[in-house]
Formats: structure tokens, sequence, C-alpha cells
């Protein structure tokens, strides 16, 4: 072979390795390329647990890609997904996997997507400041306590010992993936549960409510008891193995059971052709730890986090970027 030939083919398949790494946006700096300059908008809606995160992310891309505008709404994981079905969305958060009725609907309206974990997460369970007669409740008592047609509505009714308290519950809605997924794991079922509670999908109204209320309780993401730990008493849960409460550690090895689980991000296929949504997606991957630290989440296992990219990978395959 020629020489200029050899040279040729080298150059080649190095504009090739330059082209694919610049897609991943993060690998790009470790080989010195600049970023391509990227303009556009991304919109983003769903679960109040997983906005956040996208919202954290969203922080550290625009330092890199001014142009890009990231909105990111908050109409919970069930109404995200409605809305990205619809095609009206590039991406849903989502605090739990998308249902079947949900799918058929994208795939009735031909929207393809790809689904990336992005996060893990612990629902925690939380008391008022106030509260010293709790520190530990057992899956079976907050199924006394959520269950379908439960009349518990105060303290003493939990637990021998406990005092005569009125209990006040507070709780995200039902389009709520942290809904979905509390009433599987703790009733049985999902969707499973007393209606008489006050429900919101704003889970900072969820911590006023609990701070309010000397008796109250309620159960949300982790991130946000974190964030709210001064004005809230964190509840260790017994699943079985003892009282638990939820952290990095008990989060990625599951022994905060049983409301340990994963976080999503559901991608359209269509809006991962635009540069500016793949790229994105590429730099929250590769950036995912640093994301979650920032925004008080749990980061992925090594194992789950080399998943997802292998994910992103397979979807840059698939819409011809290499």
């Amino acid at each position: 072979m020629k020489r200029s030939t050899v040279r040729g083919t080298r150059l080649g398949a190095l504009a090739m390795v330059i082209a694919f790494a610049a897609a991943l946006t993060v690998t790009s700096f470790a080989i010195g390329a600049k970023p391509k300059p990227l303009k556009g908008k991304i919109e983003a809606d769903g679960s109040s647990t997983v906005g956040p995160w996208t919202s954290a992310s969203a922080e550290f891309f625009r330092k890199k890609h001014r142009g890009v505008k990231v909105t990111v709404g908050i109409s919970g994981t069930g109404g995200g997904f409605e809305r990205f079905c619809n095609g009206e969305t590039d991406l849903s958060n989502a605090s739990r996997p998308i249902k079947q009725s949900e799918n058929e609907k994208c795939q009735s309206n031909g929207v393809k997507w790809a689904a990336f974990t992005v996060a893990n997460d612990g629902i925690s369970v939380v008391v008022n400041k106030a509260n010293t007669w709790v520190s530990c409740l057992t899956s079976a008592e907050l199924k006394k306590i959520w269950d379908t047609g439960s009349k518990v509505n105060n303290w003493s009714d939990v637990r021998d010992g406990f005092p005569n308290v009125a209990l006040k519950l507070f709780g995200p809605g039902t389009d709520s993936g942290t809904f979905d997924f509390f009433t599987e794991k703790i009733n049985g079922k999902s969707r499973r549960s007393r209606s008489d509670y006050q429900a919101s999908e704003n889970d900072n109204a969820l911590v006023s409510g609990v701070s309010g209320e000397r008796g109250g309780l309620a159960y949300f993401g982790l991130s946000y008891y974190i964030e709210n730990k001064s004005k809230l008493k964190l509840v260790k849960i017994d699943g079985g193995n003892g009282c638990i409460a939820p952290s990095t550690a008990t989060v990625q090895n599951t022994k905060y059971r049983p409301l340990s689980r994963a976080l999503f991000i559901y991608a359209k296929r269509e809006s991962f052709r635009r540069p500016e949504v793949s790229a994105f997606l590429g730099f929250s991957l590769n950036n995912q730890k640093k994301i979650a630290l920032a925004a008080r989440y749990v980061p992925l296992t090594k194992k789950q986090a080399a998943r997802a990219r292998e994910i992103y990978r397979t979807a840059l395959r698939s819409i011809g970027q290499r």
C-alpha cells in the first residue's frame, strides 16, 4: 500500500473518532477538541422527582453551550408521558418505567423513544420535627396507614404506645410516578391508596404541609428531604431486615427496601436527531455523578452508568451519528 494511502486511511479513521467523541460532548474535551457551537431549545416535562436532576444538568450544560435553552416542566410522570406521547416534548422525566398503555399511545402517534437511567432514589418517609415518638415504621405499618379504605387518622392507631395525636397525611398526586411506585411497593398494587389525604404534584407543598402539622406524615424523593432536612424528620423503614434510612449506600445496594428505585429520562428519537438534544443527553450521562451530587441524588452504580452509555451509543448509531 502506498504511503499516502496509509496516511489518508489513518486520517479518515481519526476524523471518525473525533466526530463521535464530539457527539458525546464530554469526551471531546478529553481529546482537546472544541465543542461545536450549538443552538436550539429542548423541552422536558414530567416527574417532580426527576425534574431537579434535569434542571441541574441543564445548568452545567449551559456553561458549555449558551445557545441552547432547556426548559423543564413539572406535571408528574403520568402528565409528562401524556405530553411526550402526543409529540409535544423532547424529553420525559420519569420516576417509573413507561406503562404499556402509555407506550401504546406513543406507538399510535408514531413517537419512538429511548429510555436512559440517570440516577437512583430512595423514597423518603418524613414527619414533623416535633414528632418525638417515631423513628422507624415497618412496611406493614405504612400499609396500615396508606391502604385503600384505611381509617387510621391518629398516631395511636398506628402502633400501641404512640400518642393521641391527629395524623395528617400528605403525598403526591395520582399523576406522580412516586405515587405509583410507593403504592405498588407498600400496598401491593400500583395506585391502590386511600384518597383522603392532601395531594400535590409539587413536593415543596408536601414539605410545607408536614412542617406545619405536628402529626404530619408524607413521602417523596430523597432529594427533597435532603434539601429540607432542617424542617423535617426522616423516618427509617423496616422492610424486613431492620430499620434502615435511605442513603447513597443503602439505595445503591437496595438495602433500603422496598423503597429504592431508579429514575429515568425518555428521549424522543426524532428529537434525538437534533444535535443539541443528543449532545445534552451525552453530556448528562457522562456527568451523571457530578449532576447527582450537585442536585442531591444518588448516582448510578458503575454497572448502571455503563449500561446507560451503551444505550446512548446505540441510539447514536441508529440515527447515523458516529
